[in-house]
């Protein structure tokens, strides 16, 4: 980008910006506009808006006779509609662009699922926070001019984002300009009208091109080369205490990143928190009859680092087994997605090469009638044999149409039947895999409750021998408070021992049940959002190509009106 874009605001911005400098303020002004009702944003205003968009004459009329696909829906302009809140747009995942400037909005919500979102316009509304835009990681040009804003924050996730206008708002303070270094795909931005722009003695422009290395325009101005040089001159103690700030931030994101990653990877195996200890000293958590017992001393304490060792073991196994059978049905279910997204494009190539074929024999037909229409209209005699020449091609076209229709419902069936048996195999291969991880996980559960049946067992001969010495030596005052009941009664050091091993066999089955619960689940759950794509999916294609056939038959319908409307040569 070697030339400066503009020395002037985008349009929505200048225009409002003109008006404020005749003295009106823009708030004012909009609050003069004849707008509907404050109201939320609902289906009846998107449906409005989506079938009055853009579309002039007779494309409008066939534009509004389509039915509302939502999910087809990548275009949304709600500009001057007295929007109080934003609410329904789930309804559009797919929306590409986002217009709600001119409006009344004070909160930046419900737009978190809008991932697909490039363009938004927030522009000339009363927002005073910027917030909830961390989702939408493929925001390409945001717009915030002219509202109540007063700081910069939470736009350092927005890694597509191009351009940045937030000119014109209450932004007092340089704090949180330095987060957007962060977003490296920042070239243009626009800080205008705002209070910090007439700080004295404070030349923004320089600070923000001294920070912001990436910027090629600021206020739609390029930047050149001496003004970037003088701004790293003015700002380089800044630059450099900013440095280092980020550079450790980027090293504690980066880490914690690596241990969301792995933790993430750990629970889709299964086996989070059976790398190291974990399982062994939940055992001893709440565990009062436990406690008492480790007050025998060292031959407890030396029992106990055997224990821990043996349990350590037989959880490393169960870890191990978890990451290479998460391997498996990892690869399994690449497989399958891939296989889906090619068995998919192949029919949908089928398709749509018979539609291109068919539209051509459609204007070839339709030419066709008109000149019939026109030789109908010119001729005196032999009319019968032309208009039997028109119902001809008439008929012959609605053969074709209902021919392609049967073609094309064929294809989409037999796709959706495929589907749904390339599901319900997957169904089956993965829930034997998951079958077979499950049993051999329960083979090392089964030995971890034998582990503490043993510890148990020689945690018992270790407390009847410890009661045996001191009674032996008369030296009961030794005996810790809580043993003491144990030794005129031996069922009492028997109940401590089966308490304790009660306990520890519960942690160890109740990660049993976790991990077959969770993993069943995991099956469930997936097979569940196959399927329920797969039908949104089939009656998609349904009411596209219903809807296409329905064009088809209201062109053939219009072929008169549209010579009708022609303007006669002279």
């Amino acid at each position: 980008m070697d030339e400066p874009v503009s020395s002037q605001p985008a349009e929505s911005e200048a225009g409002v910006e003109e008006l404020e400098e005749e003295g009106e303020p823009a708030k004012d002004f909009l609050q003069e506009i004849n707008c509907p009702e404050p109201g939320i944003i609902d289906r009846k205003m998107i449906e409005t808006a989506y079938l009055e968009e853009g579309q002039k004459g007779e494309s409008k009329r066939l534009h509004q006779l389509e039915p509302v696909v939502y999910e087809r829906i990548h275009t949304m302009r709600l500009e001057f509609k007295n929007i109080l809140r934003i609410d329904h747009l789930w309804m559009m995942p797919n929306l590409t662009t986002l217009c709600l400037n001119c409006n009344k909005i004070e909160v930046i919500e419900h737009i978190d699922m809008l991932t697909a979102l490039k363009e938004l316009n927030l522009s000339f509304n009363y927002i005073t926070r910027i917030e909830n835009l961390e989702t939408l990681v493929n925001l390409e040009k945001l717009s915030l001019f002219s509202n109540r804003i007063q700081k910069i924050e939470n736009l350092n996730t927005l890694e597509k984002l191009v351009i940045l206008s937030i000119g014109n708002n209450l932004i007092d303070t340089v704090e949180g300009i330095e987060r957007l270094r962060f977003v490296s795909s920042l070239k243009v931005l626009n800080l205008e009208g705002n209070p910090i722009s007439r700080m004295p003695n404070f030349p923004l422009t320089l600070y923000v091109t001294a920070i912001l290395p990436q910027l090629n325009y600021y206020e739609y101005v390029f930047i050149k080369t001496e003004i970037r040089e003088e701004a790293q001159k003015r700002f380089y103690r800044e630059i450099r205490e900013i440095e280092d700030k980020q550079e450790r931030e980027i090293q504690a994101i980066e880490t914690e990143s690596r241990e969301r990653a792995e933790a993430d990877r750990l629970a889709s195996s299964f086996v989070e928190h059976l790398d190291g200890q974990q399982l062994y000293e939940s055992f001893w958590r709440d565990d009062e009859k436990g406690r008492i017992l480790m007050l025998i001393g060292t031959p407890a304490q030396e029992l106990t680092e055997e224990y821990a060792k043996d349990v350590y073991e037989l959880t490393q196994q169960i870890y191990r087994l978890g990451l290479a059978r998460y391997g498996e049905r990892d690869e399994e279910i690449r497989d399958f997605n891939d296989n889906l997204y090619e068995g998919q494009q192949e029919l949908q190539m089928q398709g749509q090469i018979q539609i291109e074929e068919f539209l051509q024999y459609k204007e070839k037909t339709f030419d066709e009638m008109r000149m019939k229409l026109r030789d109908l209209d010119q001729r005196d005699e032999d009319l019968d044999a032309v208009e039997a020449q028109l119902d001809g091609l008439t008929e012959h076209f609605e053969d074709a149409l209902n021919k392609m229709w049967h073609s094309l419902m064929a294809q989409e069936l037999h796709l959706h039947e495929a589907i749904e048996d390339s599901t319900l195999n997957f169904n089956r291969k993965i829930t034997q895999l998951m079958t077979s991880f499950v049993e051999q996980a329960q083979v090392f559960f089964r030995q971890l409750r034998d582990v503490c049946n043993h510890f148990a067992h020689n945690m018992t001969e270790i407390v009847t021998q410890f009661l045996s010495v001191k009674m032996s030596t008369n030296d009961l005052d030794s005996i810790p408070e809580e043993l003491k009941k144990c030794v005129d009664d031996q069922e009492a050091s028997l109940h401590l021992v089966e308490g304790m091993m009660t306990a520890h066999i519960m942690r160890v089955e109740e990660r049993e049940d976790r991990m077959v619960n969770r993993s069943r689940e995991f099956i469930d759950d997936m097979i569940r959002k196959l399927n329920t794509k797969e039908v949104d999916r089939h009656r998609a294609k349904i009411l596209e190509i219903n809807a296409f056939m329905e064009m088809m038959k209201e062109a053939l319908a219009n072929i008169p009106q549209e010579l009708d409307q022609e303007i006669p040569s002279e």
